[in-house]
């Protein structure tokens, strides 16, 4: 019984895991701002299996940077997308380098790539979800730091799409000390002429903000601080800063009230919603967020110790719990 427990949990990881990166060509995006993507293709993979009535599909977005191959992890049993209840559909955010990218377009490659919102983004995996997978409806959307800032825009873009939604340490609207970070990490690569020593620069603040003070005195001793900055370096060797850039103006202008009243909002709005955010997180403030699910009146789960942006990681089975319990019918 034992072995065949075992065999069954190492398959299902199997699955979660190796799962086929999968493209959708939606054609030319048109976006926000009037540009236009050319021949946008948008990254992704399933796990599970949907069900017959068609009802049991959850979408994941990336965080910033990340690709789905990453988020591979939250489909796996157990996971808050768990493939052996959900069609878990983890999406790549475009300018991820997955996804349609200035890394990876022909056609407007570098710094010709046109500029996106996030609202572009959700616009982007609207069209992969109804006309590649011909889904009519999703029964959730959840995602983390970027990605939770997808799942509130998911929110409002189309809001009778979804039933239920999850940010986790995502915001609704930069806050000041939000745009201050974002903007300064902009304003070096572009200052640099997105070389690699800017790159080298935004990665190291990057890792900086990723957790907290406290955090950083409890894991690492000064000492360790240059070994710590040359792996930094090395990493960021891989990342193109062009990608990095495009999805920092994304965030950076992100905002789903575009005006509107907190009431106006709340009249809008017909998915139930979880919030999740981390008390400490230097990287997306917890403030507007947590402003907005007390105005809602919503569930606010608040991850208090000092990992910052990174507890999601160092709180996982809290984060579990709750999103566990809230996908329950």
């Amino acid at each position: 019984m034992h072995k065949s427990i075992f065999l069954l949990l190492f398959l299902l990881v199997s699955l979660t895991t190796f799962a086929q990166q999968r493209f959708a060509d939606i054609g030319d995006l048109l976006l926000e701002n009037g540009q236009t993507i050319r021949n946008c293709r948008i990254g992704y993979r399933t796990y599970g299996t949907l069900n017959r009535s068609r009802s049991n599909a959850i979408l994941v977005p990336t965080w910033f940077g990340g690709t789905s191959q990453q988020k591979a992890f939250v489909a796996s049993p157990g996971g808050v997308a768990d493939s052996t209840r959900f069609y878990a559909i983890v999406v790549d955010a475009i300018g991820n380098g997955v996804s349609s990218s200035p890394s990876s377009s022909t056609a407007q490659p570098g710094a010709q790539f046109p500029t996106f919102t996030i609202r572009d983004m959700v616009r982007s995996q609207y069209g992969l979800v109804t006309k590649t997978l011909k889904l009519s409806h999703l029964y959730a959307v959840t995602g983390i730091s970027m990605g939770g800032m997808q799942s509130f825009e998911w929110m409002v873009s189309y809001p009778d799409f979804v039933d239920k939604i999850v940010p986790i340490v995502g915001t609704p609207k930069q806050s000041s000390y939000d745009r201050l970070f974002w903007g300064t990490q902009l304003a070096i690569l572009e200052r640099g002429n997105f070389s690699a020593e800017a790159m080298q620069t935004v990665s190291a603040l990057h890792q900086l903000n990723l957790s907290t003070p406290g955090y950083f005195f409890g894991h690492m001793n000064a000492e360790e601080e240059p070994e710590f900055v040359r792996k930094t370096e090395i990493n960021s060797a891989e990342t193109n800063p062009y990608n990095w850039a495009s999805q920092l103006r994304a965030m950076i202008g992100q905002d789903i009230y575009r005006g509107r009243t907190v009431a106006e909002l709340k009249s809008a709005i017909r998915a139930k919603l979880l919030v999740i955010v981390a008390t400490q997180d230097h990287m997306v403030t917890p403030g507007p967020a947590s402003e907005l699910a007390r105005a809602l009146q919503v569930p606010l789960v608040q991850l208090t110790g000092e990992c910052g942006h990174l507890a999601t990681s160092c709180e996982e089975a809290t984060v579990r719990r709750e999103v566990t319990a809230f996908f329950k019918p």
